[in-house]
């Protein structure tokens, strides 16, 4: 009887461990994040995620769609879902778009806007400028939501990412105040990655893109220039970027694009100075408008090698007479913007050697 018990026991035991061990691997991939609900709401989901942040390049609050576009990865990560991330354009009314449910998670200013329409709910503050609102009413949806970012607010990883992308990324103001730092913006280490690439300093490589976009994801110009490097989705298409806003698909097709511009101009006997601003000139302005002031120079007698040069014949590439010109395919060129550009660039980058002296 002794024994039949014994056994018994022993039986049950093994049954609980044999239980525990089998139901913990199904409980663990129900879990989001720790203290998160049990129920994975978004397994497997495709969620689309509107960033409606306004024009932040000059923002004081540093670069918030930057740090919300990577708080969603992080969200998708750890939810098991996908997520495409659009950011506002224009007129786009992404209140209306979450109403009708054409979007699944819109991130805003304007909380007002979105607490005074039905059936959307705000969910937890993400930080404290920008909201998070979902379609849904005490669904599991937003309670699993509201576990995440509570989760994540009061994670290290948090911490990080905020320290990341807010404060000033202006490279003049921290030069003003004699700031040395190793940090230039938060995609460092992508620029570094394929500046080598393109064989320039990183740092130049940082230039551009602050006078681009000023850092900011979100940036869209008046032609259709979109993200960091300001790339227009008929070149992002040539190298492979169907997502201008995401930082690494738009950094690889601008550095790209100055690679194939670079090519083009090295077969002349430049300086590898006059090579990048040259470079710079037709990322501005397309490399024909740069080889018509070159071949106008060279037929005004002038070094055409030199990128001071050709600034001094791109005022009669303004007038009328420009037109009889053979040397002069494309016709008139104001120039002024590129002129800009150029010493921009170049201002841009005497700054951040200013406050991050070395080039690794």
């Amino acid at each position: 009887m002794r024994i039949t018990e014994k056994v018994q026991r022993r039986t049950r035991n093994v049954i609980i461990t044999l239980s525990v061990i089998c139901l913990t691997p199904l409980c663990e991939k129900g879990r989001t994040l720790s203290g998160a609900h049990s129920v994975n709401a978004f397994a497997g989901e495709e969620l689309i995620c509107a960033i409606d942040l306004g024009n932040e390049m000059y923002s004081p609050h540093g670069l918030e769609t930057g740090l919300n576009y990577e708080l969603l990865g992080e969200f998708a990560k750890d939810n098991h879902c996908n997520i495409k991330i659009v950011a506002a354009r224009g007129k786009d009314n992404y209140i209306d778009s979450l109403r009708n449910r054409r979007v699944d998670i819109v991130i805003t200013h304007d909380k007002e806007a979105v607490a005074s329409t039905d059936s959307i709910s705000i969910l937890s503050t993400m930080n404290e400028c920008s909201v998070w609102a979902v379609n849904d009413v005490n669904s599991d949806r937003v309670r699993q939501i509201n576990n995440w970012i509570s989760h994540m607010k009061s994670s290290d990883k948090y911490e990080t990412l905020h320290k990341k992308y807010s404060g000033t990324h202006n490279p003049h103001k921290k030069a003003e105040k004699g700031i040395i730092t190793s940090r230039v913006s938060p995609y460092d280490h992508l620029i570094k990655k394929y500046a080598k690439s393109l064989g320039w300093d990183w740092r130049m490589v940082a230039a551009v893109v602050y006078q681009e976009s000023k850092f900011s994801i979100s940036s869209v110009s008046s032609r259709g220039a979109q993200g960091l490097m300001q790339v227009m989705p008929q070149t992002g298409a040539i190298y492979g970027a169907d997502n201008l806003m995401d930082p690494e698909q738009n950094i690889l097709a601008g550095t790209s694009h100055l690679k194939r511009l670079q090519r083009m101009f090295s077969k002349y006997d430049l300086t590898q100075e006059e090579l990048i601003k040259f470079t710079l000139a037709a990322y501005n302005a397309g490399e024909g408008r740069v080889l018509d002031c070159r071949n106008l120079a060279a037929a005004k007698g002038l070094d055409n090698t030199r990128w001071d040069e050709i600034v001094k014949v791109i005022p009669l590439m303004r007038d009328d007479s420009i037109l009889q010109e053979e040397s002069v395919k494309l016709g008139k060129f104001q120039g002024h913007e590129t002129i800009d550009y150029i010493e921009s660039v170049m201002s841009h980058y005497n700054a951040i050697c200013q406050i991050c002296p070395t080039s690794l």
